[in-house]
């Protein structure tokens, strides 16, 4: 199965290692699906990360985004233009979804549209991880 993670479940994994996205995180990395992504995306991810704001530091990180690089698959995605978004950010990681024909998580369903493969953290982890 093929998953793309919006960075907001990376957050929250950060925030709380106790929580549904830190398991889905966990999940990722010990294999039990394959995190799809592009150069955007990781791009994305380094720099929200980075952010002062959430304090964490680079080894905090890396140690996250390391093993997810390692064992997820990387993809350069056609461009979709059929689709608009109300924050053109967020359409990397339907791209990407699309490409892969992977499930897309993410904590904030409203920036994206309403479509099966798109589900929120509680819904993927109910559905796939207990």
């Amino acid at each position: 199965m093929n998953v793309v993670l919006d960075t907001n479940v990376l957050v929250s994994a950060l925030w709380s290692p106790d929580n549904k996205p830190a398991a889905i995180v966990t999940a990722a990395i010990a294999g039990q699906f394959t995190l799809c992504y592009d150069y955007r995306i990781l791009e994305e991810y380094t720099a929200v990360l980075s952010r002062p704001k959430f304090g964490f530091t680079e080894f905090e990180i890396n140690s996250l985004l390391d093993p997810l690089i390692k064992s997820g698959l990387s993809v350069v995605p056609a461009p979709l233009s059929d689709i608009s978004f109300v924050d053109n950010s967020d359409k990397k990681f339907y791209e990407v979804a699309k490409f892969c024909n992977a499930y897309l998580v993410t904590g904030n369903l409203k920036h994206f549209p309403t479509e099966d493969f798109i589900l929120s953290t509680t819904i993927f982890f109910n559905q796939f991880l207990i």
